[in-house]
């Protein structure tokens, strides 16, 4: 029986999925479960390791027995899951207690020592990548300090993928898009003594395994994996980029003609432009930001918001409360059913908000632990609907600050991710961001571009950017034009924006040294 089946893996936060993929690019099935981590009011947000293999292997077992013959056909499989945080094993690859996953904020004062020093722009020139609190090189040195025992006991520092990884070959290694962005040298994509010593980390230089492209290597299915995921011991398996590479490959990034953008807007908002080369690569002041080194020595430019959609189902939470006093009690997904209807409705540029409602700040473009959301510009002739679409406007706004602080926005903006759903928000980001906004109808983007890596290894396609025509365009909806209206008024608008997200720093602080002292 011919090898005609390609596998994904992508262990989310929310979701583990495994999905099956023919070598058109054709989704033959999927099988997932909701993952599981736990969160502490300290900051904390872990996982367990153990766990996690375990629901993804059962994920492969069941997709073996759904999809028929998959054992003997698949040709290969590529690994993915979401990106940042620290995930130990002992040496003999065992789990040191649970992951730290990019949630976690305890290392909030190590990520501010490195950004306030002077060590901070050796660090970023060499990386390209800003210092941030949910980054394995903010971690470690927070682990080293309040969890010494579990340095001790550790031999390798894995992320999420890479744990998975092992668990499926016995290969601790380092993929290479977050090696680099954490402790390398992108114009060598290895590590560098300098960024390490930078770091104040060379004394768990051992503990980062060798990197490795899984464009380019693979390594075999083990035995015991095997038996655990119903698949044939020795199928190749590659180790894929960080979740939002993966995601921007299979809607269409690597594409050389379109070189489109891509925002997900999901939980968190991901905002993404293609580098083909380092002379592409766009610095900024604020030294934020993520470079991923992709295939064929392309880059993937990121700027991140931590909160997206977590926006708008906190307003809708607020309605859910609103209407349950008033004895009017409605489940949230009535709610947000709605919430286009009013908001077309509504008057544009109405309230400015600032969308940085997670408790753990904003990284994107500026990093800055105590960020909080705010409404701006009220008066008595603002009602429920205008504050809606404040809240929607707020993420253009801040999708298009993003994609300032990476140079000029790509010519066509490709979206994703639960709110990219809604036609109201997609129109609004395209006149935010003056492009026509494309959504990608392929459901499981991180997987698929998982996959793509997979196919690029075993000699399917000869790059990613080959993989486009068969891969990606099939999947693209027609695009949503900007409303020249709109964007005339955006234009004006975001300037002060911009202002505002500046202007609110200081009071951040002030409110958070008040919310300190009442505690």
């Amino acid at each position: 029986m011919s090898k005609d089946i390609l596998i994904g893996l992508d262990a989310g936060t929310s979701v583990i999925k495994a999905v099956a993929f023919d070598l058109n690019g054709r989704q033959l099935g999927v099988a997932g479960v909701r993952n599981r981590y736990r969160s502490t009011p300290e900051g904390a947000a872990v996982q367990d390791m153990a766990q996690t293999w375990q629901l993804a292997a059962q994920m492969l077992y069941q997709l073996s027995e759904t999809i028929p013959d998959l054992a003997s056909r698949a040709l290969a499989m590529g690994v993915t899951g979401q990106g940042d945080g620290t995930w130990l094993i002992d040496a003999d690859g065992k789990p040191v207690g649970d992951a730290m996953l990019w949630l976690d904020s305890r290392a909030v004062h190590e990520a501010n020592d490195i950004t306030r020093s002077d060590r901070h722009d050796t660090i970023y020139r060499a990386t390209a990548t800003g210092v941030n609190l949910c980054q394995m090189r903010a971690q470690l040195p927070w682990l080293r300090k309040s969890a010494p025992e579990k340095i001790g006991a550790a031999a390798h520092a894995l992320h999420c993928k890479e744990w998975l990884y092992y668990c499926l070959t016995g290969e601790a290694v380092a993929d290479v898009s977050e090696a680099v962005l954490n402790f390398g040298d992108i114009q060598t994509r290895t590590y560098s003594d300098d960024v390490i010593a930078a770091l104040d980390l060379d004394g768990l230089r051992s503990m980062l395994p060798p990197i490795v492209d899984g464009s380019r290597a693979a390594h075999k299915l083990s035995n015991c994996a095997a038996s655990e995921t119903g698949l044939p011991e020795g199928l190749p398996i590659c180790l894929g980029y960080m979740d939002i590479a993966t995601s921007g490959i299979a809607s269409g990034l690597c594409d050389p003609k379109k070189r489109p953008g891509l925002s997900i807007l999901g939980s968190t908002g991901v905002h993404t432009r293609f580098a083909a080369d380092l002379d592409e690569i766009v610095l900024n002041p604020d030294k934020t930001g993520y470079t991923v080194a992709l295939a064929q020595g392309a880059f993937a430019q990121v700027q991140t918001n931590m909160a997206a959609a977590i926006n708008i189902d906190w307003i809708a939470g607020i309605a859910r409360d609103v209407l349950s006093t008033a004895g009017q009690a409605r489940a949230q997904s009535d709610i947000l059913a709605g919430f286009d209807e009013l908001v077309a409705n509504a008057r544009p540029g109405a309230a400015t908000y600032h969308p940085y409602i997670a408790t753990t700040g904003e990284r994107g473009p500026f990093s800055e632990p105590l960020a909080r959301a705010s409404l701006t510009g009220l008066d008595r002739n603002i009602g429920w609907a205008e504050l809606v679409r404040g809240v929607y406007e707020g993420l253009a706004m801040a999708a298009r600050d993003c994609y300032a602080a990476m140079g000029e926005i790509p010519a066509e903006i490709r979206v994703a991710g639960g709110a990219a759903r809604s036609p109201q928000l997609v129109q609004i980001l395209a006149s935010a961001l003056n492009r026509p906004v494309r959504a990608v109808a392929q459901e499981e983007t991180g997987a698929a571009g998982a996959a793509m890596i997979a196919a690029v290894q075993s000699g399917v396609f000869l790059s990613l950017d080959e993989a486009n025509d068969t891969w990606v365009t099939p999947h693209l909806c027609d695009a949503i034009p900007p409303d020249e209206d709109l964007t005339e008024l955006y234009d004006r608008m975001f300037p002060a924006f911009q202002v505002g997200r500046k202007a609110l720093q200081p009071i951040w602080h002030c409110q958070a040294k008040s919310k300190e002292e009442l505690s």
